[in-house]
């Protein structure tokens, strides 16, 4: 199958749903797919996978959930999504965060294709680019065949916008990279128990 994942994210910038994207791609890939990737990326000079469309360099940081999210907002990338899908022709169009202007709206507006989205957000509070997306997502969402939320929290705080049935899948782990077999950590090595905090890099 031929499967584009898009990212409403700077690819050139590290993040949980890039890294999930990325991951995500490399599987598809080794089960026979042929997958690429719609992104912004703000970089000239990164190494980034060949099989990435950029979809805009334009990128500025909107605080959302905690953190700053890198989006693009120019209305540019509306027509260029539009040119990229018709050219491509994919089978499916797997867009994440799909209430994030404009990328993820300008796919799924202009998809023909199968299309899944997954979300990861979550927040306890309103924001304005959701109240802003809201509305458009509410005619666009007819066009889903899937929803995805990484999980319970995420299913309830996205149910508030768009109401609807969602499978949860919990982000995945790279169990090559983390099921090897290791030594102790010397310093860490001193009879007592040790707790390791797992979380965000800007953290």
């Amino acid at each position: 199958m031929k499967i584009a994942l898009v990212s409403p994210y700077d690819f050139s910038t590290p993040g949980g749903v890039v890294k999930h994207i990325y991951y995500l791609d490399k599987y598809l890939r080794e089960m026979g797919n042929e997958v690429k990737i719609i992104a912004p990326c703000s970089q000239e000079d990164e190494p980034l996978p060949d099989h990435l469309i950029k979809a805009s360099s334009i990128v500025i940081g909107v605080p959302l959930a905690g953190s700053v999210a890198r989006i693009s907002i120019s209305p540019l990338v509306y027509r260029r999504v539009k040119k990229i899908l018709e050219k491509e022709q994919f089978d499916i169009v797997h867009i994440h965060e799909p209430m994030t202007p404009i990328l993820p709206l300008a796919a799924l507006r202009h998809s023909k294709a199968i299309n899944v989205a997954t979300f990861h957000a979550y927040r306890p509070d309103s924001h304005p680019i959701y109240e802003y997306s809201e509305p458009i997502f509410k005619r666009l969402g007819r066009k889903l065949d899937g929803r995805i939320a990484v999980s319970r929290a995420a299913r309830d705080h996205i149910s508030r916008y768009f109401p609807g049935e969602y499978r949860i899948i919990p982000n995945g782990v790279d169990v090559e990279m983390f099921g090897k077999p290791t030594l102790p950590v010397e310093r860490f090595a001193d009879g007592r128990p040790n707790v390791l905090f797992v979380g965000r890099l800007e953290k």
